[in-house]
């Protein structure tokens, strides 16, 4: 081809190839035009007619639960925490025709209510009910897998039927197969209880389900910081057509706010072995319940409150629902002659006595309309303030009592705490009674100065004897480590703790002296509660129990024993009680020795030497 030819053909193939380019551009654009325009009338023109087509079908909201904190002992141990679960729901709009089977099937497998779970299956309008939730994850997968394999045999037989040309068995089977794929599982954690029964009265549990299918929190902290634990579940939404999510449907999602730990003061390995002693002390002493409590003495932080009987935290409905709470905080009683280390600590302090006060104590003192004696017969005995301790003498302490002013041994008391709840944040505390002045009377103060006619509960009546531990300044007690609010709105724990002085640091010094006679093996009345190579101090208490039937003295007994070690610089004060003991032994023969063993392990536990220094020798009679 001439080289004037091939000049003429190229602007013409040129030519040829924009007109080409410039088609195909052209119907691009038309192409993205149309799915432009389509775009623009989804989501601008008519969304509303495609709302309205959505919500015929159906919008389902997921909940997207929280994980409760868990419950940490003071070392981080758990003691309740969150494990894998599953929550089981179903699709009403697939599972109302077989609803009774559903319903039989589900409250036989998870143990739920079967009428409940009817309804729940019949749900019109909803495409998205719980049956379950906090399943344990190996339940809700065996569930699971048998609806699974259930709907995969109707749908066997479903096509059989097709086959056979058997219309009604075709409809029923389909019926079956979409009734059992109606059910399925979302994430939802389980409570789990690893430390069985340690701290089982403190802790609480999570129960019988709310009406959303969550668990109900039943007892103890779980129901006291539920709302601290529990966190606020969140959700997603979104709306379905024909069984599957409309992607231009609407679409919302609130995450999940996870709750926080609860950090507790206990000491789970000291819990344990706490409880385990009281057990065993209200099992040989033929008692009725127990209570033990382990403080330290310079923080007020409980490490240990033990309550028997107790009950497995995993296993709640084999337990009766007195078991549930702890004792220590909402019984009360009567606390004996423990109480006589107060009055007469309110008694150095006001200047009226010293430990070697001398007193005649009579073998009887009859006293306006009454006649006050000693649990031991005696003629005339010449004791001081520290043999009275010592011995444990209602008719010396009396006498020194008569020393205080009008309305005195009441301020002292209320000073020490007794009479008003600790607030430490377990649920239905006791304040105990400390009679008003209108009905404080003569012969009401002789009583309550040897520890009749008033009444504590435990970790109150531990915290005042740790006043006299910790150089006569109260300490609020704490269950819970830095602070936390509880579900009525008050704010406990270590960091909002609070102290105030009781009595001087010399009355509190005096008063120890006189404790540790106490454990002297021949002027004590219980050598059984010393701790080998440590100096104690500690105080017997035997107190009359009121029946509830006759609202009088019913001749059963609390007997207890508290005290502090070592004597000289204290680091733990230890409170044992014992109720209706039926073996005929008393605070020091009882609780003496339960005392002994839990503080030992105290004292070992924590690496406590012993002072080195000698015991009190304080003179208990005089001459």
């Amino acid at each position: 081809m001439s080289r004037t030819r091939q000049q003429r053909l190229r602007p013409r193939t040129r030519g040829s190839a924009d007109v080409r380019m410039r088609s195909g551009f052209v119907l691009i654009a038309i192409v993205l035009s149309f799915f432009g325009a389509r775009l623009v009338q989804l989501q601008g023109l008519d969304p509303r007619e495609y709302a309205a087509m959505a919500a015929a079908d159906g919008s389902v909201t997921v909940t997207l639960p929280a994980e409760r904190g868990d419950i940490l002992d003071r070392n981080g141990e758990p003691l309740a925490d969150s494990a894998d679960g599953l929550m089981v729901v179903a699709d009403p709009a697939l599972t109302t025709p077989r609803a009774a089977e559903l319903a039989k099937f589900l409250s036989t497998r998870l143990a739920v209510d079967y009428f409940r779970t009817l309804e729940r299956l019949r749900v019109e309008d909803s495409r998205y009910q719980y049956i379950a939730r906090q399943v344990p994850a190996r339940i809700a997968a065996t569930v699971l897998d048998e609806a699974r394999s259930r709907a995969s045999d109707a749908a066997d037989k479903a096509v059989e039927a097709e086959k056979d040309g058997d219309d009604e068995a075709l409809a029923e089977y389909e019926e079956i197969a979409d009734a059992y794929s109606g059910l399925l599982t979302e994430r939802d954690p389980v409570r789990v209880y690893p430390s069985g029964d340690v701290a089982a009265n403190l802790v609480g549990f999570l129960g019988t389900p709310n009406p959303d299918g969550s668990a109900k929190p039943s007892a103890g902290f779980e129901a006291m910081f539920n709302s601290y634990l529990a966190g606020t579940d969140g959700e997603t939404s979104y709306q379905v057509g024909a069984g599957n999510k409309i992607p231009l449907g609407d679409s919302t999602i609130v995450e999940a706010t996870d709750g926080r730990d609860l950090v507790t003061t206990i000491d789970r390995d000291l819990q344990f072995f706490t409880q385990r002693i009281v057990r065993q002390t209200v099992r040989q002493s033929g008692g009725e319940s127990g209570i033990g409590v382990v403080m330290d003495t310079r923080t007020g932080d409980i490490l240990a409150l033990a309550d028997d009987p107790t009950y497995d935290l995993n296993k709640p409905d084999e337990a009766s629902d007195g078991d549930y709470k702890s004792r220590a905080m909402t019984d009360v009683y009567e606390p004996g002659s423990v109480e006589k280390v107060l009055t007469v600590a309110g008694l150095i302090d006001a200047g009226k006595v010293t430990n070697r006060t001398k007193l005649l104590v009579p073998g009887q003192l009859d006293r306006q309309d009454r006649s006050i004696g000693d649990y031991f017969d005696h003629g005339l005995l010449k004791l001081t303030l520290a043999g009275v301790i010592a011995k444990s003498s209602n008719i010396g302490t009396v006498l020194a009592a008569d020393k205080f002013e009008d309305g005195q041994l009441r301020d002292y008391l209320t000073r020490f705490g007794l009479g008003q709840r600790t607030n430490i944040g377990v649920g239905g505390e006791t304040a105990g009674l400390l009679p008003d002045e209108s009905m404080w009377t003569s012969q009401t103060q002789d009583r309550i100065a040897f520890g009749q006619s008033l009444s504590v509960n435990a970790v109150q009546m531990t915290a005042a004897v740790n006043a006299i531990a910790n150089d006569g300044v109260r300490i609020d007690p704490s269950l819970i480590k830095g602070s936390a609010t509880t579900d009525e709105g008050r704010e406990v724990g270590t960091d909002v703790a609070t102290t105030r002085r009781v009595v001087s640091d010399d009355a509190a010094y005096q008063t120890m002296m006189m404790m540790e006679r106490v454990l002297d093996p021949e002027e004590g009345v219980a050598p059984g509660a010393a701790v080998p190579g440590y100096r104690v101090a500690g105080k017997t208490g035997t107190a009359q129990r009121v029946g509830e039937a006759c609202g009088c003295y019913d001749g059963t007994f609390t007997v207890s024993f508290a005290g502090f070690a070592p004597a000289d610089d204290p680091r733990f004060t230890v409170y044992v009680v014992v109720q209706d003991p039926t073996n005929g032994g008393g605070g020091g023969s009882v609780a003496g020795p339960a005392f002994s063993r839990i503080m030992s392990y105290a004292l070992r536990r924590y690496a406590v030497p012993p002072t080195g220094t000698p015991a009190s020798r304080l003179p208990v009679e005089w001459r």
